[in-house]
């Protein structure tokens, strides 16, 4: 008794030290079983992978082959140990023959697209730029049209990875999140995607997955970065700083386009199971009490201009000039224009830059088209169900 009374003498007698030591160890205790927690969710990746590769084949099949096009400096050069220790070993144990090919600089990968030769699937491990890259060297070969074929898996490593809940299900943790969008490249499920063709007067197409956006909107969205130090406050600063140093907020455009022209079918006509009497109940009290955002699906896509956001449908959108309105969330004032093609045209002493795929290019004249169920990439089939359930 007497040695846990001299034990707590010295605790409260050096109580800054001692503050200072449970907090070390607490933040210990939770790293530690942090690692814990990843390695359980890749070991249980790892056995579902291997029961793919026991499958047996024919002696007249051959394995599946990939090309993984890998960005090592996405995620600010974090990519290759992400890939190395989520991704690899659940692609070797499922049998897949991976041919990995790593870019060096920005723009690289555009460049690599016109030497892959034909694949059985391409995998794109890297972020928003990494995607949109593959993408524009894909459809600016002679035969995209072949190649359009080959159906493309997006493993997420960026530090933006804007197509990915359409895909996959979200998930706070990062290992998860990999190892659910790689096992799901092995489970085969796809889903057709649509494509932006975005061409100026003299370069070549550069083509988009999530839209264009153009405008005050994006000018302010670019400077949120600067002001890290306001913590959860720092969109908020960025909108309302730009609207301080420019005021009225307003950008002028030509706008030109043609009707929506009909979409090609994708979706199979068979309906999954009716979800049971309760599940339906539980179902229309959520939508009731939160309703769900109009055309907010992954197969339509938006020409965003002034301070309009990405469209959900094939639609130009223009909305009023409001501050911290969330750019990509549409309000009761937005004005949506159905449309196949249309031509943007910027006057001449207007200059900014556009954000394809949250990448940025110099703002010009340009011709948008939609190019309907252009590419196939691999979906969780949980999410896919989501997506047919909503189409009902």
């Amino acid at each position: 008794m007497a040695r846990v009374v001299k034990v707590f003498k010295t605790l409260r007698n050096h109580w800054k030290k001692s503050t200072f030591a449970v907090c070390v160890l607490s933040y210990g205790g939770h790293w530690l079983y942090g690692i814990h927690c990843d390695s359980l969710l890749r070991r249980e990746a790892c056995l579902e992978a291997r029961e793919f590769g026991r499958q047996q084949i024919s002696p007249q099949e051959q394995l599946k082959k990939a090309t993984v096009i890998l960005n090592p400096a996405a995620c600010n050069g974090k990519a290759i140990k992400l890939f190395d220790k989520n991704a690899a070993p659940i692609l070797h144990l499922a049998g897949v023959e991976i041919t990995l090919v790593k870019t060096d600089f920005e723009g690289q990968a555009k460049k690599l697209m016109e030497f892959i030769e034909q694949t059985d699937m391409l995998i794109v491990a890297g972020g928003d730029g990494t995607l949109q890259e593959v993408v524009t060297g894909l459809l600016r070969r002679p035969d995209q049209a072949q190649m359009c074929n080959t159906p493309i898996g997006f493993i997420p490593l960026g530090s933006s990875n804007s197509l990915s809940p359409s895909l996959h299900l979200l998930n706070d943790n990062r290992v998860k999140h990999i190892t659910s969008a790689t096992l799901s490249i092995l489970k085969g499920e796809t889903v057709q995607l649509d494509v932006l063709e975005i061409k100026g007067e003299k370069e070549q197409p550069v083509f988009a997955l999530m839209g264009l956006r153009w405008g005050a909107f994006r000018d302010a969205a670019a400077t949120i970065s600067k002001y890290w130090y306001m913590g959860p406050l720092k969109t908020k600063a960025a909108h309302w700083l730009s609207t301080l140093r420019e005021w009225p907020l307003v950008r002028e455009v030509s706008l030109s386009y043609l009707e929506p022209t009909l979409r090609p079918a994708e979706l199979p006509t068979t309906r999954p199971p009716r979800a049971s009497l309760p599940s339906r109940i539980m179902r229309r009290l959520k939508n009731y009490w939160s309703p769900p955002v109009e055309g907010n699906g992954m197969d339509g896509w938006g020409v965003c201009c002034d301070h309009a956001p990405a469209a959900s449908s094939p639609s130009i959108t223009e909305s009023s000039n409001e501050k911290e309105t969330d750019p990509t969330i549409f309000t009761e004032k937005s004005t949506t224009l159905e449309a196949s093609v249309c031509q943007l045209k910027l006057p001449e002493d207007v200059g900014g830059f556009y954000n394809i795929d949250n990448e940025e290019y110099d703002a010009m004249p340009v011709e948008v088209r939609l190019l309907p169920r252009k590419l196939r990439f691999f979906i969780n089939a949980e999410r896919r169900e989501q997506l047919l359930t909503q189409a009902q």
